[in-house]
């Protein structure tokens, strides 16, 4: 019994360390940049709420994005941003099909509600407290948001592409 136990533990270990989706992740990334991001330490960030933080310097000119600064902090690794929808929502700016190139795309609505359509799902409205993962290169687009609409997304890695299909 005893040698079972310590057979099957040394097993958990073992597998454990060799994470196969951790593992993509990071050949993903080691790929993209050529270097090994677990070779750079990460850094501790601590971002504290200021309204002028919002931009309108991110992908899209109805929408305004406060950087969380993960970016930096994981040297790439990752990207956290609030969201904040710009009212009024006008379906022929927002409703524009697209895919992101990314390995890890999630989404938590924090404020409002937001109305998508994703490929093979169909649309969804996800309200305050709903959180979504949008894997990879799934086609989608924006059809609707309440005029208080904010999200908290964070993507990985931290530069990527967003393709427009219109």
């Amino acid at each position: 019994m005893a040698k079972t136990m310590a057979k099957l533990q040394a097993q958990a270990r073992k597998t454990s360390r060799k994470s196969p989706v951790a593992a993509r992740a990071k050949r993903a990334v080691q790929a993209k940049t050529g270097r090994k991001h677990s070779a750079r330490k990460q850094t501790f960030n601590a971002n504290h709420f200021r309204v002028e933080d919002f931009k309108a310097d991110g992908l899209r000119s109805y929408a305004r994005y406060r950087d969380l600064g993960m970016s930096k902090a994981t040297h790439g690794l990752l990207q956290a941003h609030v969201i904040r929808m710009v009212p009024p929502c006008d379906p022929k700016v927002v409703s524009k099909r697209h895919f992101h190139a990314v390995n890890v795309q999630m989404i938590y609505v924090l404020k409002g509600w937001i109305k998508s359509e994703f490929e093979g799902v169909g649309e969804v409205t996800m309200r305050e407290g709903t959180a979504w993962l949008q894997p990879p290169r799934i086609k989608h687009s924006v059809l609707d948001y309440s005029e208080d609409c904010e999200l908290l997304e964070i993507i990985s890695p931290a530069d990527f592409k967003t393709v427009e299909l219109e």
